[in-house]
């Protein structure tokens, strides 16, 4: 589901993309692809976690999950990921007072682009599109953080204990030349366990990390 400005073929002129969409489970990955012109500076920004006004100009609800944004070239090699956006560029969630909707911006080159949205902490494995997310295949993996009732959509914050999100999400692409939704069920499968065993590894780290600011 998408509700764009600009919609369609890539234009001359630089225009802001809004989408909106659900998961089924915390495993799920969705897929966008755009073009960009030269050396532009997009910007990549979701909307879910605190809720807020998206670039269409709809109010968009908080409570959905926390989502990680990555990002990769036209030949699916990965350039980079965002957690959290921070609180001098992203609102703060009314119940749990964290900033962690995704705030990414970055200057690219002229060319076509692929950005995934996830769920915490289903990191992108790079180094291609095709290694797959760490919690590939895991289904609802939050079931029972912080002592979460829930089966799915579960928050690694724990103000307050048990906190439970659901299944929505935001995202815009701002200032490229053309952006459009990948059809769900069209994301790579792993090419290498190995490396889906160091991406697992990498995201337990960071969620340590995260789960050891928020108890300090």
């Amino acid at each position: 589901m998408a509700a764009m400005m600009g919609m369609g073929t890539a234009s001359a002129t630089p225009s802001d993309f809004s989408f909106t969409g659900t998961f089924s489970s915390d495993d799920n990955v969705q897929l966008f692809n755009f073009t960009a012109g030269g050396s532009s500076n997009i910007v990549l920004r979701t909307w879910s976690y605190a809720g807020g006004t998206n670039a269409a100009g709809n109010n968009i609800a908080r409570g959905g999950f926390d989502p990680i944004l990555a990002l990769f070239d036209g030949s699916g090699a990965f350039i980079n990921q965002n957690d959290d956006g921070g609180c001098s560029l992203v609102a703060a969630d009314a119940m749990t007072g964290e900033c962690w909707d995704t705030y990414f911006g970055a200057t690219l080159a002229a060319g076509n682009y692929t950005v995934a949205i996830m769920e915490f902490d289903n990191f992108a494995n790079g180094p291609n599109l095709s290694d797959g997310f760490a919690r590939s295949g895991q289904g609802n993996f939050t079931a029972g953080w912080n002592n979460c009732s829930a089966s799915i959509f579960c928050d690694v914050s724990n103000h307050p204990p048990g906190n439970a999100r659901d299944s929505h999400w935001a995202f815009d692409i701002l200032n490229v030349e053309g952006a459009t939704q990948v059809p769900p069920n069209s994301v790579p499968e792993p090419s290498s366990l190995g490396m889906l065993g160091l991406g697992a590894l990498l995201c337990g780290l960071l969620a340590w990390r995260r789960r050891r600011r928020l108890t300090a």
